[in-house]
């Protein structure tokens, strides 16, 4: 499967006005020096839909758009709870069948669950309606935690926000650190958030500004990737004590102080590998590793490739 171009999104009656605005801010038309995607809506006819808001929004396309596109998207409708006709589960059976990504935001995935396609998987919803879409569906291994599963061809997302959390990681995986970051920063979003943090926090995240000591603390850490730093240092300039800084961290990120500063290293070294032609040791010297080789190791923990693969596959650059 190559990295998509074309986007179709079904959008059921009663669909979710954030979901439309989600995929239409992460696929649609950005700055110069950003590649666009072919996104269109689609319905079970064009014409109107009634959305979550009560105002009417013009589809333009039908389910042929679903036969042609590269990701087929499910997202999420008031009227959920009853399974779409056979016409919408059948042209979503085939947009897989022919090697299609297919994903779901939020209550999508009941789309997905009801044409067996997340049979045997893992998969996400919102995290309200994570234990109807197990008690409906037992083969289904349903998270009711994870921000998005990735089960590679089929993809699931939580609800709400994290439906941008669910895009920007398939433009990452599909297209590169560079695209997904360049669209992020469009769009005035954090770059990358794993899929494994929570959905649902005790404090909210330091990216939305809400705690700006902790953010001023990490904002620090982005500008000093290159340095050596320890969950200690980052404690310290928070004037805490190394378990309080943790506790505190994970309270208002939903991930460890060591996993974020794992993944701020390699997305770093995703963008570098990308968009220069830096070698590997000096690549690894820029993001805060001691050597090449602790790079590969974590790399390839990550993406499944070593920087090499990764750089022939997503570089920018002659």
């Amino acid at each position: 499967m190559s990295a998509f171009t074309t986007v179709a999104a079904y959008t059921p009656a009663g669909v979710g006005l954030l979901a439309v605005g989600v995929v239409t801010e992460v696929f649609g038309p950005h700055g110069e020096g950003v590649p666009g995607f072919d996104l269109a809506l689609c319905a079970d006819r064009p014409g109107p839909v009634r959305t979550d808001g009560g105002i009417p929004l013009s589809v333009p396309h039908g389910l042929d758009r679903l036969a042609s596109a590269d990701l087929v998207i499910a997202l999420p409708g008031a009227d959920f709870r009853t399974p779409p006709g056979p016409a919408v589960l059948a042209a979503f059976r085939d947009a897989h069948a022919r090697g299609a990504l297919v994903a779901a935001h939020c209550v999508g995935a009941f789309t997905l669950a009801a044409a067996g396609l997340l049979d045997g998987r893992r998969a996400t919803t919102h995290w309200r309606f994570a234990e109807l879409l197990a008690r409906r569906h037992p083969e289904i291994t349903v998270d009711a935690t994870a921000l998005y599963v990735d089960e590679g061809t089929i993809a699931t997302g939580a609800g709400a926000a994290a439906g941008f959390d669910l895009c920007l990681h398939l433009l990452r995986r599909e297209h590169g650190a560079a695209l997904a970051n360049a669209v992020a920063r469009d769009v005035v979003l954090p770059s990358h958030r794993d899929g494994g943090q929570a959905q649902y926090l005790a404090a909210p995240a330091p990216e939305t500004g809400r705690d700006e000591h902790l953010a001023e603390v990490l904002a620090w850490a982005r500008a000093h990737v290159h340095e050596p730093l320890t969950v200690t240092e980052l404690a310290r300039r928070a004037v805490m004590s190394r378990r309080t800084f943790a506790r505190r961290f994970t309270a208002a990120t939903g991930t460890t102080p060591h996993a974020w500063l794992r993944g701020l290293r390699l997305s770093a070294a995703e963008e570098l590998l990308e968009t220069t032609d830096l070698s590997v040791e000096e690549v690894a010297r820029r993001v805060g590793y001691g050597s090449a080789a602790v790079l590969r190791e974590q790399f390839v923990r990550r993406r499944g490739v070593p920087p090499r693969t990764y750089r022939r596959t997503f570089t920018s650059t002659p």
